[in-house]
């Protein structure tokens, strides 16, 4: 299975793209999604969604996840963290792939295995978990973190269902 991570922001979104056959993780691909902060905010959602269209087309997930975001104190901030996010969520979903989302404390969980890790805990389980990986930012770091939760999560029930036959 093919599993899609994202951590969305609107200055950067990062992705990060596995391969999950149940029991073994492969990385596939990483990157960050950057559109030009000097452009209104509507064409910068329209890079964004394109931009993930094209990550999509590109690696062909079976499904995707996506980091919750936590509440910023300031509300702008929030807001155009929102819009990102929807733009986040739908591009995957317009693609036909379901989309999980999984809290930062979950995610963290899953790579690390406690959910208050720092940023740098988590880059650094991502590339020991994922021995080819070289993720350009810190945002694909963290969306790769997100699909290997992803696999941690989905595979639990699979896995339960083949232990109760």
């Amino acid at each position: 299975m093919r599993l899609l991570g994202l951590d969305p922001g609107l200055r950067r979104t990062g992705w990060g793209v596995v391969d999950f056959d149940g029991v073994r993780l492969g990385y596939v691909a990483s990157g960050t999604i950057a559109p030009d902060p000097d452009r209104p905010i509507a064409d910068r959602l329209v890079d964004l969604h394109d931009g993930l269209r094209q990550v999509i087309a590109d690696w062909r997930p079976d499904t995707a996840a996506v980091e919750e975001t936590f509440v910023n104190r300031n509300a702008a901030s929030a807001l155009k963290l929102g819009q990102a996010r929807g733009v986040v969520l739908l591009a995957p979903a317009l693609a036909g792939l379901d989309v999980a989302e999984y809290h930062n404390r979950a995610v963290k969980l899953a790579v690390v295995g406690t959910g208050r890790a720092a940023k740098q805990q988590v880059g650094l389980m991502v590339r020991t978990l994922l021995p080819r990986s070289a993720p350009d930012s810190e945002d694909a770091a963290d969306a790769l973190a997100v699909a290997i939760c992803h696999a941690h999560y989905s595979a639990s029930p699979r896995r339960l269902a083949g232990a109760v036959a």
